[in-house]
């Protein structure tokens, strides 16, 4: 990848570009979270290329995406689900109009998170919910690269995250990390209360095309990990989150 495309997927992410057994385990996760809700109005805050949008349209009665990205909004709009070009902080919708709200390894990366959390709440329905994904502090993996030097470094940086918090943002200044006390903090003081809250690990897909059965055995003990307390050390945080 160039390096100005590298800069600008380490500042806004890379969406999901294709359906593997990764985000068909988040999206089992989802399903389970929203219950019923995955069949009133959905909408996915930070839709990318509309991987997940495309199967939420299947089985939501609407299904709406956003994206601050105009050539992923128009990719998204090639399948099922209709996209829009957006902030998270001042999303172009009215309020009290979802039954669900996706937000997938997005929050990270806006401008404003809290902002971003209030327009979330603010378009959910009473009762409706809010899946959502966010890196974990906890990983001993930064998974979005680092600048050194004011020049972008690509790939997995070991420990990062374990810095203290300054040094930690001036290597990583592109992108947040949370830890459970940050989310308990972004959502103080919004109508909301906390359905679940965990930690996962990731699903490896990229080592296991490379290393096959030993890959799959990694992925097998990684996410055994996280029915024990040493789930801290997960990828992602994973909330439930229902608008009161």
């Amino acid at each position: 990848m160039p390096e100005a495309g590298m800069e600008k997927a380490a500042e806004r992410g890379n969406p999901s570009f294709v359906w593997r057994a990764g985000q068909e385990r988040r999206y089992a996760m989802i399903r389970d979270a929203a219950g019923e809700r995955i069949h009133g109005r959905v909408f996915e805050d930070g839709c990318g290329v509309g991987q997940y949008l495309h199967h939420l349209a299947q089985e939501a009665a609407l299904a709406v995406g956003l994206d601050v990205e105009l050539d992923r909004v128009r990719e998204a709009n090639a399948g099922l689900g209709s996209a829009l070009l957006g902030v998270g902080e001042a999303l172009p919708l009215p309020g009290n109009t979802f039954d669900l709200v996706l937000s997938h390894e997005v929050l990270e990366h806006v401008d404003d998170d809290r902002m971003a959390a209030q327009e979330i709440v603010r378009v959910l329905k009473p009762g409706g919910r809010l899946v959502l994904f966010v890196p974990n502090r906890g990983y001993p993996f930064e998974t979005h690269g680092i600048y050194r030097n004011g020049v972008y470094h690509f790939g997995n940086k070991l420990f990062i995250n374990y810095l203290p918090r300054r040094w930690r943002d001036q290597l990583a200044p592109h992108v947040r990390v949370y830890s459970r006390r940050d989310l308990a903090h972004l959502f103080s003081g919004l109508p909301v209360r906390v359905v679940r809250q965990t930690v996962i690990f990731g699903a490896y897909d990229n080592i296991i095309g490379r290393f096959g059965g030993l890959g799959k055995a990694l992925r097998g003990i990684l996410q055994a990990l996280e029915r024990t307390p040493l789930r801290v050390l997960g990828l992602s945080h994973f909330w439930v989150v229902e608008k009161i």
